[in-house]
């Protein structure tokens, strides 16, 4: 898991701004050929920690008394989709903070597949790439079947907005907004499909 506010590239530390962090990161192969395991996905779960800090798939859960304002955002995907955040009122949103060469995304990719399949027409998925270029973060999407849209954001202008809403502190991040668009959950890390999957049912069954 990337720390957010480091830069891979150098040891400076937590105290590098996130912009710099966003502008130095490198891109590093995609995925080995099909049918063999992700190298980067393998790196992940032995533990080798090589450009991103491991998380632990951490979850916070917030209780309606304690969750900020809807989230607002405004922007076009890598497919021309429009990304429009009051779109999203009345119905449970997952946003997926992510990037391609980054080894506990790989991981968590096909999850986010599964379920976005699952919760068709009851979930909308919307992924942040924090890194790279149109070309990069598209052949990802092929890589791993990846449907859903993603914005790019390697200026790091919506992690720094979604600051006001929640901490994101590392990459990958997953947020569960609520059917008023407020954050309802985090998860810091690898997003395990069974838990995601409970965050996003919790969502459902809640009133407006």
């Amino acid at each position: 898991m990337t720390d957010l506010s480091s830069s891979p590239t150098s040891r400076v530390g937590r105290r590098t701004i996130l912009r710099a962090a966003m502008l130095a990161a490198a891109a590093l192969p995609l995925a080995a050929c099909v049918g063999e395991e992700d190298p980067l996905a393998k790196q992940a779960r032995e533990g080798n920690n090589k450009n991103y800090i491991a998380g632990d798939g951490s979850v916070q859960e917030y209780g309606k008394e304690s969750r900020t304002e809807p989230v607002q955002i405004s922007s076009v995907a890598y497919d021309g989709t429009k990304i429009d955040s009051a779109t999203w009122v009345g119905q449970v949103t997952v946003m997926n903070f992510w990037y391609a060469a980054c080894a506990p995304c790989r991981i968590e990719a096909p999850h986010m597949v599964e379920l976005s399949a699952e919760f068709k027409d009851q979930v909308e998925f919307v992924g942040v790439n924090v890194r790279d270029e149109k070309e990069a973060a598209e052949a990802f999407e092929r890589t791993f079947g990846i449907k859903y849209p993603s914005i790019q954001d390697t200026q790091g202008e919506i992690q720094l907005a979604m600051t006001k809403y929640v901490p994101l502190k590392a990459v990958p991040t997953t947020l569960v907004l609520d059917k008023q668009g407020r954050v309802s959950a985090r998860v810091l890390g690898v997003a395990e499909k069974s838990t995601l999957k409970s965050l996003i049912n919790t969502a459902l069954t809640e009133s407006l």
